[in-house]
């Protein structure tokens, strides 16, 4: 299924709502656009399983990218457009991307160096121009309304970081069969699961990088739904939304939930949310007490699932089973089964905490350019096996619970945040003799970014110092990976070999927050 599928029945109505600009694209307009997006890529001489990166803000656009690579068997990797344009100038040639496509508003995620783009032979740009880009609309304006002769289904190719800080793409085998007669996994699964259908008025209010909100939108669009697309989160602004637009489905990030649920009460009483039926919500565990205020002001219309960019599994959870079973991330044997284990890849029993691994009946993921990850993500003994690192512990009923995860990831306001680049710099510092950096916990944000300096003799801590280092690395690095503190000590735990304790850093914190609450 995809969106041409209703333009003989419902040609005008809205398939993407902007709000904040007025903009709509209806379902006609975006079978047309995407076709003619689809043929000027076609003439630019790419072929069935080429690759074209996408930069850009939540514009209405985005979908009709997204359709025209579905619908001409075309990978599209949609890049994060906070990052520097090195970061997303990597992503961009890692992916093997022979178009790139962007917004004006995300030039500063845009190399100006062509040559630091080499495989990249064509750019578009809307909202605005760019140099060296030519227009997108003029583009899609030159072609004709006919469909490509064969329209293969094209697939997604997106990114997840590395423990190291460089991004991984997830490059999955495309489809076989037509865009307009077959389903991708994710609607497949997804749709039933959560009652999207034509009568769904889906709020997005995250940026269409991340992969949840990308494919829902997708999701939305192949059965005939409508999409409110936010610019940015906003929680008092996102309320007015639903009441507006009567939202039925909706997902989010627990930052999202918590920011919400601090508005002032005579704030959120004024809107009416009665018509939302599913909110979903994952990227990162809810903590039970922001969860079981949802469900008491939304009622038990809550639901979580678990998973990952890899798409290795997924577990569920719904409001019922989320008060019954408080800090679970669901059950597994929808997508996937969950084993955890230890170190060895021995299969632990119930409730001992291990790496959790998924069941499926094929490997579901490799890594792009990266076999060694891809091997490391493998069970040692079972090929079908597979891991994105997180630590967690089944309990009798196989409801999972997740209690950390490897290399010490940090998740604030749902994005995945690893700390090794921004030690990486602070090592470097003069001033710094050692470094760790680890997240520690965050009531809005689920945990924040920190670093633990211990600095070099004659150099005494202070205030100045600190933001000295901030600046250091917020010059060096995308803003949102960068620590947000800095805590001096007089040394960090080391093993014997010179490896980091952070889990003893960790634990301080953590008992910290246990003893404030």
């Amino acid at each position: 299924m995809f969106p041409g599928n209703f333009v003989a029945t419902t040609p005008d109505k809205p398939a993407v709502v902007r709000p904040s600009t007025g903009e709509q694209l209806t379902y006609r307009e975006l079978d047309q656009r995407s076709i003619r997006l689809a043929r000027h890529l076609r003439g630019l001489g790419l072929e069935v399983g080429d690759h074209l990166a996408l930069v850009s803000s939540n514009d209405l656009r985005v979908l009709e990218v997204y359709w025209a690579a579905l619908r001409s068997g075309l990978y599209i990797t949609v890049v994060n457009w906070h990052l520097t344009a090195a970061e997303a100038g990597y992503v961009v040639n890692d992916c093997g991307a022979a178009v790139l496509i962007a917004s004006a508003d995300a030039a500063r995620a845009i190399p100006t160096d062509p040559a630091h783009l080499p495989g990249v032979r064509h750019r578009l740009v809307y909202g605005g121009e760019l140099d060296g880009f030519d227009s997108y609309d003029a583009a899609v304006a030159a072609q004709p309304d006919e469909p490509l002769d064969s329209q293969p289904r094209g697939q997604d190719m997106l990114y997840s970081s590395g423990t190291t800080g460089r991004p991984k793409g997830i490059k999955p085998a495309l489809p076989e069969g037509e865009v307009d007669s077959t389903m991708d996994p994710y609607t497949a699964v997804f749709a039933p699961m959560y009652g999207f259908d034509a009568d769904t008025v889906y709020l997005c209010p995250a940026p269409l990088y991340h992969a949840a909100p990308l494919r829902f939108c997708g999701t939305i669009t192949s059965v005939g739904g409508t999409i409110i697309l936010m610019d940015k989160f906003d929680a008092e602004e996102a309320l007015r939304l639903i009441e507006k637009y009567q939202v039925t489905h909706s997902q989010w990030v627990p930052t999202m939930f918590v920011r919400m649920l601090k508005l002032p009460r005579e704030v959120r009483e004024k809107f009416d949310v009665s018509s939302v039926k599913v909110a979903i919500h994952a990227a990162a565990p809810c903590p039970p007490d922001v969860k079981r205020s949802m469900i008491e002001w939304w009622g038990p219309v809550i639901h979580e699932y678990y998973a990952s960019t890899e798409g290795a599994g997924a577990t569920f959870i719904d409001s019922a089973q989320a008060l019954a079973k408080p800090g679970s991330v669901g059950h597994d044997g929808v997508m996937g089964i969950v084993h955890v284990c230890d170190d060895t890849g021995a299969e632990l029993p119930i409730g001992e905490i291990g790496t959790v691994y998924w069941e499926r009946e094929e490997r579901p993921f490799e890594y792009h350019n990266d076999p060694a990850k891809t091997e490391s993500a493998t069970h040692p003994y079972h090929p079908t096996w597979t891991t994105s690192g997180d630590i967690g512990y089944l309990d009798a009923d196989r409801f999972l619970y997740l209690t950390d995860r490897a290399a010490f990831m940090i998740i604030s306001g749902g994005v995945n945040i690893y700390p090794q680049e921004s030690e990486n710099i602070l090592t470097m510092h003069p001033k710094v003799f050692d470094v760790a950096v680890i997240g520690v916990p965050d009531e809005e944000m689920g945990e924040q970014v920190k670093a633990v300096v211990q600095l070099v003799n004659g150099v005494e801590p202070s205030d100045v110092v600190a933001r000295e280092l901030l600046d250091y690395v917020r010059d060096r690095v995308t803003h949102f990976k960068a620590p947000r503190s800095i805590d001096f000590s007089d040394d960090l735990p080391r093993t014997p070999t010179g490896k980091l304790v952070k889990h003893k850093l960790r634990a301080r914190y953590l008992a910290e927050a246990e003893t404030v609450r």
